[in-house]
């Protein structure tokens, strides 16, 4: 497990970080070798069985879904990343109930005490009283995650966020850099090289959660101001004091996306990762009608996601789509069966300015083989994108405005 590198990181006994370290590493098993031990399961007896019984191969995830469910190995596969899955929030409770009140107050100092420090404009934290968050989210724990991103228990709390990072540290067992802004690191900075002739001045990141990869638009515009917003007071509070400690001008906002407090047309950029997913289909409507509006002529709106079934292979589309079946992810399999395109187009986009890139980690293949990306596109179509596997590439989606 990689340790965080800012100055609210939980501090943990040996005993805490050993198990931390056992729980990354048996994620790193199960989504590395296990998947590709039930991929070989698949392809050596699951489909030929099926083409047996049916004259045909699965046509899409639902059927590749149906055919492997009895299959030993991928019920030993998915009760051990299940149980994982919920190792990874039991392993950060222990020294997270510890440090509940020094993470809050090392918050509110840190805050005051950073400002001081810098001469430069510094972010700001703007809560709505009596805020109703959508019960999409309040009425979930997604990805077995206790008490959700909205989880409140005391005046100020922040320790939803804090089991977000920690969490996610643990979660993603290092794919995620040192910062937990791979994907924001990435794709920010392909869209810098792609496209140098945009130069934002406000850009906005919807869903934020704490702001991980808010961030990394900062550090790859900083001359833009950059707001990110969420209907989660605690993830807020502990992303405003986080990006206080990096020294990143952010401004936190509570938000629904749904609905935007915002102007027509007042930013060039609109951005968000692994969000739409979390968003009944209702919502992400109104969420992209949203986008359309508040973006300035010329401006882009992106959304860094999990890739379209209609663009995999049905046993990747059923991979992608497990999480949907056993993570507490219910609007998961929904939103990856519409069509991005059609999203945008819907939303007033011009589908002649639709774009979609494949853009890899640059984290894990280094800044050379990240730089090419920009004049060398990949296909959609391939088992390392959105997977947290080895060699992992991101997707994202848009439009041009």
């Amino acid at each position: 497990m990689l340790e965080l590198k800012h100055e609210l990181k939980l501090a943990k006994t040996r005993d805490e970080k050993a198990r931390m370290n056992f729980v990354s590493g048996l994620r790193a098993h199960v989504l590395n070798d296990m998947a590709t031990g039930m991929r070989a399961v698949y392809e050596g007896d699951v489909e030929p069985g099926f083409r047996r019984s049916a004259g045909r191969i699965p046509k899409d995830g639902p059927e590749v879904h149906k055919a492997i469910k009895p299959n030993e190995y991928f019920k030993f596969y998915s009760s051990l990343r299940v149980t994982a899955q919920d190792m990874v929030w039991q392993s950060v409770f222990p020294p997270l109930e510890r440090n509940r009140g020094a993470l809050k107050s090392k918050a509110a100092t840190l805050a005051k005490t950073k400002r001081r420090e810098r001469r430069a404009k510094h972010g700001s934290l703007t809560l709505q009283p009596g805020f109703e968050v959508p019960r999409y989210v309040s009425a979930i724990d997604v990805h077995l995650m206790a008490g959700n991103y909205d989880g409140e228990y005391e005046a100020n709390d922040l320790a939803a966020g804090a089991l977000y990072d920690n969490g996610l540290a643990v979660f993603s067992f290092g794919l995620m850099g040192q910062n937990l802004d791979d994907i924001g690191q990435s794709i920010a900075g392909f869209i810098r090289l792609k496209h140098p002739h945009l130069k934002p001045k406000k850009i906005l990141d919807l869903g934020c959660t704490i702001g991980h990869n808010t961030g990394s638009w900062k550090d790859q515009f900083p001359a833009a101001e950059v707001h990110g917003i969420d209907v989660a007071a605690p993830c807020l509070r502990y992303a405003h004091a986080r990006a206080e400690a990096q020294g990143r001008a952010i401004h936190f906002t509570q938000m629904n996306a749904e609905a935007l407090d915002l102007p027509d047309a007042s930013f060039d950029v609109v951005f968000s990762s692994m969000f739409l997913h979390e968003i009944p289909q209702k919502g992400i409507a109104n969420i992209m009608r949203e986008a359309f509006r508040v973006l300035r002529p010329g401006g882009l709106m992106l959304h860094m996601e999990l890739p379209p079934n209609s663009q995999l292979s049905p046993y990747d589309a059923f991979y992608l789509d497990w999480d949907s079946a056993y993570n507490n992810e219910p609007f998961y399999k929904p939103f990856r069966d519409l069509k991005p395109e059609e999203l945008c187009r819907q939303a007033g986009f011009d589908p002649k300015k639709y774009v979609q890139f494949v853009i890899p980690s640059v984290g894990w293949y280094g800044e050379k083989v990240w730089r090419e990306s920009a004049t060398q596109p990949r296909a959609v179509d391939n088992d390392k994108i959105g997977r947290l596997t080895d060699g992992i590439l991101w997707y994202c989606f848009g439009a041009w405005k």
